[in-house]
């Protein structure tokens, strides 16, 4: 159910123009966006899959099959080397791995591409003054490689930018724990008067992994889900409903985001 209302804010960086999406869980306007990185923006998510099967294919294995790399996405680095080894049984231990592996990603980070609609929503979320803000598993150094020559569209983001070993973040809280969403969310909120706070519920979160929409509806938002084909075709019938539930909508790019439905 969408109901369109005239609704003030006391801010003019939002529009008096919103959208109430009503679920079981209620009624809520959308004011914000907050976004993943990896898989969802840029195509980096590929060049993590290059890199391990060039690994495992050292050891006379692989490729990584989908019905893992979906455990993978979305979580700190470390975190998933942790998951990839108990997985593949190579042998290193997940610090040796996680080494092993940035060295051989930073040398094709420059590479990276904006996916399908992700520089064309920025600039669009831009242009009409909705908040938003970038919340990644990827560690400072990590962000920096693969952004550098992506500058035109990250710059957008400001200082409203919140990376994997965010300080902000508790140590062996990142994604599935909302923990990143929750800091990026009060990144945007700290530069907003007492009494226009911007609520969870009035949060879209865009992800492309399982991890982040566990993360983005523990947060209590509203996820856009945008998976790799791949990922949904190893899912059984009827688990992609039901990790996305009745907070969020699957789509297959940013590019078919339908923005008049969540009044952006």
């Amino acid at each position: 159910m969408v109901i369109r209302v005239k609704q003030g804010y006391g801010s003019e960086s939002l529009y008096n123009r919103c959208v109430l999406v009503g679920t079981v869980a209620g009624i809520y306007c959308i004011r914000a966006c907050l976004f993943d990185m990896d898989g969802l923006l840029i195509n980096s998510e590929q060049i993590y899959t290059d890199v391990a099967n060039e690994i495992l294919a050292e050891h006379g294995k692989g490729p990584l099959p989908w019905e893992i790399k979906k455990d993978l996405q979305g979580r700190p680095g470390p975190e998933a080397a942790r998951v990839f080894l108990e997985w593949s049984g190579l042998p290193y231990n997940p610090d040796e791995y996680y080494a092993m592996t940035s060295a051989r990603q930073s040398e094709k980070w420059q590479t990276c591409k904006f996916m399908p609609g992700a520089l064309e929503l920025l600039k669009y979320l831009k242009e009409k003054d909705i908040p938003f803000a970038l919340a990644t598993s990827s560690h400072r150094g990590n962000f920096e490689k693969k952004t550098a020559h992506l500058g035109h569209g990250f710059e957008l983001f400001g200082d409203h930018i919140v990376v994997g070993d965010d300080e902000r973040i508790p140590k062996g809280r990142g994604k599935p724990n909302p923990d990143i969403w929750q800091v990026a969310l009060k990144s945007l909120n700290d530069q907003r008067h007492s009494g226009d706070q911007i609520k969870p519920n009035e949060v879209l979160v865009f992800e492309d992994g399982i991890p982040g929409v566990v993360s983005g509806r523990a947060a209590e938002a509203h996820v856009i889900w945008v998976p790799d084909q791949r990922l949904l075709n190893v899912l059984k019938k009827g688990e992609a409903q039901e990790i996305i539930g009745n907070q969020g909508e699957i789509l297959t790019s940013l590019a078919d985001l339908d923005k008049t439905k969540y009044g952006l």
